[in-house]
């Protein structure tokens, strides 16, 4: 799925009248020139797409035709503390890939397909006040040594992003004068017009990998694993720094022996310069039970992996969600037999964090 007119296709963009008055909403609207304009009072709240159950049996035809303009009201940067050091504002949310697992569908309801928003200049005002606020970084941690590291992309992708606007690129350009922070995102569309944005070591890509099996089941409608493992050293050389997520780790029968697969494709498939600097995040599979149910709507396969009371265990999150996650005690065997086979496969690869 590397063809972008594949993904996306829009026809339909939902906008909201503020958003529309300014530059990048301008711009976004003239790059789609035949897509219906449909006038909404708030991004959050369409009914057409958001929480409107029979919505499944159209869930990809919403991701790839639809998109909606909105405005960014609030602009925070929370702590995170593990694959960054803060969660900047968003410039979208939402996603047109269709990965089974994916938790952004939850926060909407339903399809979510890209919203981006349009008052940028707010935005990557915020992130350089706030990266400013911060001064050098005190001390190392597992984010990074030196720098205060920004995840640009928590709920959307954002090398999927750049094909809708401008948006992403003016984050990467931003961290590459901001000496004590970079960027961070996590992808799985492989889009090599980023090779072109000079980002001069200021922003982090982390490439999404797991065995082809799952990929094949799961990862709808994302750039294939071969893709994305031979993009990595292209993306070293444009000066990007590329890490890896392992990410997600799925029990099944063979699952072990299907990452010793990938990860020797990894180790077959990058340069020693591309080793040097590459780190991992190891992330095991959370469900959910309201995703469990929406699924069995559009790709109940993908339910016979995902979903499996003898495995998992019940937890409820903060804010009230029934999540599963494998069993305590049986978890930690996993995470252990991952990462020893990972430090004996690609030694290299520094794995920052497991869980």
């Amino acid at each position: 799925m590397s063809d972008p007119r594949e993904i996306i296709d829009i026809r339909r963009i939902y906008v909201e009248p503020a958003a529309a008055q300014l530059p990048r909403g301008k711009e976004i609207l003239a790059r789609f020139p035949d897509a219906q304009h449909v006038e909404i009072e708030s991004h959050h709240r369409i009914p057409e797409l958001y929480g409107d159950e029979t919505n499944v049996q159209r869930w990809v035809r919403i991701k790839r035709e639809a998109l909606v303009l909105g405005v960014k009201k609030s602009l925070t940067a929370r702590p995170n503390g593990r694959s960054a050091d803060f969660i900047a504002p968003s410039t979208a949310n939402g996603c047109a890939m269709a990965c089974a697992y994916c938790y952004v569908p939850r926060r909407k309801g339903y399809s979510n397909p890209i919203t981006v928003f349009a008052n940028i200049d707010k935005i990557t005002g915020y992130v350089q006040r706030h990266a400013a606020r911060q001064g050098t970084k005190p001390a190392p941690n597992e984010c990074d040594p030196q720098a205060w590291v920004y995840d640009i992309g928590e709920n959307s992708d954002c090398s999927l992003d750049a094909r809708i606007s401008d948006n992403v690129r003016d984050l990467v350009e931003l961290f590459r004068w901001i000496p004590a922070a970079k960027a961070s995102f996590a992808t799985k569309h492989v889009n090599r017009d980023l090779l072109d944005w000079a980002p001069g070591g200021r922003t982090r890509i982390r490439f999404s990998l797991t065995p082809q099996r799952d990929a094949k089941l799961l990862d709808i409608r994302t750039s294939p694993i071969a893709e994305r493992i031979a993009a990595i050293d292209d993306f070293v050389e444009a000066g990007y720094e590329v890490h890896v997520n392992f990410s997600p780790v799925v029990v099944r029968d063979g699952w072990l022996e299907d990452w010793a697969e990938l990860l020797h494709q990894l180790d077959d498939g990058i340069g020693a310069k591309a080793k040097a600097q590459l780190a991992a995040e190891v992330i095991f599979l959370t469900h959910n039970r309201d995703l469990h149910q929406v699924n069995l709507g559009w790709h109940p396969r993908a339910e016979d992996v995902l979903w499996r009371p003898d495995l998992q265990q019940v937890k409820r999150s903060e804010n009230g969600a029934l999540n599963v996650r494998y069993r305590t005690g049986d978890k930690g065997r996993y995470v252990a037999a991952l990462t020893e086979l990972i430090e004996r496969v690609t030694p290299y690869c520094r794995i920052r964090y497991a869980f």
